[in-house]
């Protein structure tokens, strides 16, 4: 395999007209309604790709469909023949609406995927958003995802790192003859996540691993976030869903513009300013009530 490009990305929303507000008023995102076997959903250029949203009874996003990131499709000329090609090389692949392929979540490590022709929207972006800068992935293995996309979907591997929050403790000794001696213990880890990023046309899919299955984390739900409540997330959501997408990630050239615009516009936010993020970057999240259950932040960086 060569590697694929993203057709869309399908997003499930509780509030269509209040997602499709953020993307298009907001985020000044072009919008064309499109028809997806059947459903017309409002479908946003972003990049090279584009965001389709959907209700979760939608009939196009099958049963049991729950508000989130529901799958992404890859872009293929001829979706029969790429699903042949995968079948062959030995991934379970079936029919979807709209003569889509659909390839076995559980080859995809809970990646709901599929193959469908591209959309040929253009290319779409704002000063509030220039495209898609990765899609969340909460794994259970990464380097089960590393094999599957790389060694055998032919993307590229973007980089892998570790984040990690780690709290030292400080003792000291005072005394009125010899004066203070001050003491560091060795750094305990508190939260963490194994990060590998996985490049698909022009944007990536992030797959975020808990660092240390033995550590929970901890969720302060509506508050700023940091690596501990980022691990505690991961770790419920695979707890509660499986493995898969969790959340989608937009670049703006000015996070802080753009978080101050979307609270000033009214949407709940997790952020108001930009805070240190994976990839050297600044990353600031809404609350999922501003995309109708859909979890999505802002990334600036390089």
């Amino acid at each position: 395999m060569n590697g694929f490009g993203l057709a869309y990305v399908a997003l499930a929303t509780r509030d269509v007209t209040g997602a499709a507000r953020v993307l298009g008023d907001l985020l000044e995102l072009p919008r064309q309604d499109l028809d997806f076997a059947g459903s017309t959903a409002p479908t946003f250029a972003i990049g090279e790709t584009a965001l389709a949203l959907f209700a979760p009874e939608d009939p196009f996003l099958g049963q049991g469909a729950l508000p989130g990131v529901n799958h992404i499709a890859f872009a293929a000329a001829d979706p029969a023949q790429a699903g042949e090609a995968l079948s062959q090389a030995g991934f379970h692949v079936t029919r979807a609406p709209g003569d889509a392929i659909a390839v076995d979540p559980a080859e995809t490590s809970g990646v709901r995927l599929r193959l469908t022709p591209a959309l040929g929207l253009g290319l779409g972006r704002s000063e509030r958003a220039e495209r898609i800068d990765h899609i969340g992935i909460a794994s259970a293995d990464n380097q089960a995802a590393i094999a599957t996309f790389c060694q055998r979907l032919g993307c590229p591997l973007e980089s892998q790192q570790t984040d990690m929050e780690v709290q030292i403790a400080v003792e000291s000794f005072t005394s009125d003859r010899y004066g203070v001696v001050y003491h560091s213990r060795p750094p305990v880890t508190v939260g963490g996540l194994r990060v590998a990023f996985i490049t698909t046309g022009d944007c990536e899919l992030e797959f975020l691993q808990n660092f240390d299955p033995g550590q929970s984390g901890e969720v302060a739900h509506g508050t700023s976030g940091n690596t501990r409540q980022d691990q505690g997330a991961i770790a419920r959501f695979v707890a509660s869903r499986g493995a898969g997408t969790h959340h989608i990630a937009f670049k703006s050239p000015d996070i802080d513009r753009t978080l101050a615009h979307l609270h000033e516009a009214g949407l709940p936010m997790i952020d108001r300013k930009g805070r240190p993020g994976s990839r050297r970057a600044k990353i600031g999240f809404c609350h999922p009530h501003a995309m109708g259950g859909v979890l999505i932040h802002v990334v600036e960086r390089a």
